[in-house]
């Protein structure tokens, strides 16, 4: 089950990396391998870099890739550490590189991680096991006002301040240990027309202290700026986000690195000697045709964005 996971939007992403045969390639979110295979296909003396934070994804890649591993270099980490971890691959130059982000498909439907709000299971959520924070420190540990914020700033849950509430009232009796729990907690928040709702309660919640249990927001902009200094010029950067918060962050970011001068208008001339690192390939982001989504719901959401080195 886990192996034939679909990867989201994959003749867009080989098309948006112009592979070349001979290139280096990086997928800085491996997940199944999905996309990493597919790229790897197209090689012949090229290489292709994988990373990823879990061990499961290593594991799972090693047996996908396993015919071609004479051109595949795992690594073991989170993708925040893209510079260094080309720099002690010596790694002088990439062709392109591409981050599928947010929670994998095979986490969520692994009961005993605790990111799905369907089963129930220790409140976990972590990325990395090797992380010290997890999903049962943030409910049980941090402030009602913290709990407030990331719900509604990283959950976009309009009912934060009473979930946060629930959380801390609950909390003080005894520990909040499962998802089940803390889905209890979440719907005894809320009221009942947001429970007759076509989406779970529970969904945004656990989006929020997903996010904050794995900083997933906080590494996206030096990410892709480390991202961009490692590509050769002419190399693809592709991202391809899943909510709101992510996208918004990934579209400001390169934009940023797609400008040149920032001095002030009324200045005669420039002094700030800043030049673009990249051009926009997308100007809009590319989304999911109906035939994928027949296929794939979970790609309803994707949305991929694409630059390259100048």
């Amino acid at each position: 089950m886990e192996l034939s996971h679909k990867p989201v939007l994959l003749e867009e992403c080989l098309e948006a990396l112009a592979i070349r045969p001979e290139g280096t390639y990086l997928d800085g979110t491996l997940g199944r391998a999905g996309h990493s295979l597919e790229i790897v296909k197209r090689l012949t003396t090229g290489r292709l870099i994988g990373i990823d934070q879990d061990a499961a994804a290593i594991e799972a890649a090693q047996v996908r890739l396993t015919d071609y591993m004479d051109k595949v270099t795992l690594v073991r980490s989170n993708f925040s550490h893209l510079g260094e971890i080309l720099q002690e691959l010596q790694v002088d130059g990439v062709d392109g590189m591409l981050f599928d982000l947010g929670v994998s498909s095979p986490q969520l439907d692994d009961p005993a991680r605790g990111f799905s709000y369907m089963h129930d299971a220790p409140l976990d959520m972590r990325m990395d096991e090797r992380a010290p924070l997890s999903a049962r420190d943030v409910v049980n540990d941090w402030p009602q006002e913290e709990l407030r914020r990331i719900l509604y700033e990283y959950g976009e849950e309009r009912y934060a301040p009473a979930i946060a509430r629930a959380i801390c009232r609950r909390r003080e009796e005894r520990p909040v240990e499962t998802t089940f729990e803390l889905v209890d907690i979440i719907k005894s928040a809320m009221p009942a027309a947001a429970l007759r709702e076509k989406q779970h309660p529970a969904k945004r919640s656990f989006q929020a202290i997903r996010i904050a249990v794995n900083g997933e927001l906080d590494v996206l902009p030096p990410m892709l700026e480390a991202a961009a200094d490692g590509l050769r010029p002419g190399g693809r950067l592709a991202v391809i986000s899943f909510h709101s918060l992510e996208d918004r962050i990934v579209k400001k970011t390169m934009q940023e690195l797609s400008r040149g001068c920032i001095c002030p208008p009324e200045f005669p001339v420039c002094v700030c000697g800043r030049k673009p690192k990249v051009k926009l390939i997308t100007r809009k982001p590319i989304v999911s045709q109906e035939a994928e989504l027949e296929d794939n719901p979970r790609a309803r959401s994707a949305k991929l964005r694409v630059a390259e080195r100048i």
